[in-house]
């Protein structure tokens, strides 16, 4: 069985939305990525580029050539450009319910009707954005991981109203860009993996936000008590730091509270994560997915 989709766009081109666009174009798909202006553009294009090296590196294997694969994807700000021959639409904006909501109110009037549209939403269920679609029976999730040709999961969830047909193409398509399909039986917000990381990081947020321990000691614990390769601050840093900052900052009082600290000692210092050269921890490069560890390190 095929999924039948050709043409891919992905929105968004932060972090993730470029890993996305990258790993459907080099199995082969056509893409095209939008963002909302040229400023944004400009920093797609760098993180493609960036992305070329990390693919030669990391993701062998793969249909097409990673050089060959940048040049395939087409960049834009026009959104009815980005619509007009989409296959499958897969959204990676920003965790804010009302621009979600109003993206998709907007191409809703622009794509052919046959277009399947995923979002990738870490956090809010395919439910809340269904409406908005105008097409519920063709809208569900598609969930990725952060560094998608390493971490190669994609949570496939429906809504009630979502054609299991549909589903069916989304996770056949999903297998054919290298991923390993997972499907979701049914709706939870965070799917199977932030049901489990989200909690993690919040708690290990909240012991360096409140002063408890300093955030690369509570790396080193997590560690060597668990024998993990990364602590949770090196995840936050992988998975960049606005996206949890998004998520905190419509959380209760104590998520509010950790949403300003990353703000005000991270975010507003530049301090993003591995994309900016520095987080919790300054990296060499953007693209090295960790910082050293310590090689002394064992267990007591």
């Amino acid at each position: 069985m095929s999924s039948s989709f050709t043409n891919v766009t992905v929105l968004g081109t932060g972090v993730l939305g470029a890993q996305i666009a990258f790993q459907a174009a080099s199995h082969g798909f056509e893409v095209t990525a939008y963002d909302i202006d040229d400023r944004a553009l400009a920093t797609a294009t760098e993180r493609l580029d960036d992305l070329v090296e990390v693919y030669e590196a990391e993701a062998p294997g793969v249909t097409r050539a990673a050089a060959a694969a940048r040049a395939s994807i087409t960049l834009t700000t026009d959104l009815a450009q980005a619509a007009e021959h989409a296959d499958l639409v897969i959204e990676a904006i920003p965790e804010v319910l009302s621009i979600k909501q109003e993206t998709y109110r907007r191409l809703s009037e622009l794509l052919p009707e046959r277009t399947v549209l995923a979002t990738n939403s870490s956090t809010l269920l395919p439910s809340d954005l269904a409406d908005a679609t105008g097409r519920p029976d063709r809208f569900l999730a598609l969930h990725f991981a952060n560094q998608v040709w390493k971490y190669n999961t994609a949570e496939v969830m429906g809504t009630a109203q979502t054609d299991p047909a549909v589903f069916d193409r989304v996770v056949e398509f999903a297998g054919e860009i290298g991923m390993v399909a997972i499907p979701i039986h049914k709706e939870k917000a965070g799917y199977v993996l932030n049901s489990l990381l989200v909690p993690f990081l919040n708690a290990a947020a909240g012991l360096a936000a409140f002063g408890y321990a300093e955030p690369a000691d509570v790396d080193k614990v997590w560690r060597i008590g668990t024998g993990a390769p990364l602590g949770p601050f090196q995840i936050y840093d992988v998975i960049g730091l606005m996206t949890p900052y998004n998520i905190l900052s419509h959380g209760d009082e104590t998520d509010q509270q950790i949403a300003a600290w990353l703000k005000e000692r991270y975010i507003d210092q530049g301090k993003l994560g591995i994309a900016s050269g520095e987080g919790f921890y300054a990296y060499p490069s953007p693209d090295q997915s960790s910082p050293d560890q310590q090689t002394t390190e064992k267990k007591g």
